[in-house]
């Protein structure tokens, strides 16, 4: 067996492996953990098809900014996870069903792909001097460019979100405020005081 086989195999089992764990954690951190986990396997998935491009992308954006933002989200904000598991049983059958109908059309989408490229036979693609990222980005900037930069927005406005999730004010938490620093001046923040000789100071 070839050596991008075995790479491929390893890789699936880890992205299949991480993706499981993401749904059974009951740490909702730990979920995050396995969730760039998955990610890393599946941009090694993509770099064995030749799609580097796609695996950069998978790496910056959704390890480097998505993940790491859920992450923080998780983390900082005070969640009561214990009150959100105490429906999980009431959805769970609509989660099923879900479920079911999204692996159904997988596999009739797997099916049909397969027939289409069992009926046009295995014919070799004629060899091009135009890169992986160089075809991506003369779509994405010429047909797409708009959709490009609406998804975009997107994330932004999503990054801004969590940002003002976490800027919560809480009783007893002290916060630091630009603006009273800012115009903050001499006389306010200091107080000249004379002091007699064998004296000391009180207040």
């Amino acid at each position: 067996m070839a050596l991008q086989a075995i790479a491929f195999y390893i890789l699936a089992a880890a992205t299949l492996g991480a993706g499981l764990l993401v749904i059974t954690a009951r740490n909702p951190v730990h979920s995050v953990l396995f969730l760039i986990a998955a990610f890393f396997a599946a941009a090694g998935l993509f770099v064995l098809l030749g799609a580097e491009f796609l695996a950069m992308i998978l790496v910056v954006v959704y390890v480097g900014a998505v993940a790491v933002l859920f992450l923080f989200v998780v983390m900082m904000l005070d969640v009561d996870f214990s009150a959100l598991r105490a429906g999980f049983s009431r959805y769970l059958p609509v989660g099923a069903v879900v479920a079911t109908i999204l692996v159904v059309e997988m596999v009739a989408v797997s099916v049909g792909v397969a027939q289409r490229g069992a009926a046009a036979g295995a014919t070799p693609l004629a060899p091009t001097s135009v890169t992986n990222a160089e075809a991506i980005g003369r779509v994405l900037y010429t047909d797409y460019v708009y959709f490009f930069q609406a998804a975009g927005m997107i994330l932004l406005v999503a990054m801004i979100g969590a940002i003002v999730l976490t800027l919560r004010h809480r009783a007893g938490v002290r916060r630091q405020s630009i603006v009273d620093q800012t115009a903050r001046t001499p006389a306010a923040g200091m107080r000249l005081v004379q002091i007699k000789s064998g004296e000391g100071l009180r207040e």
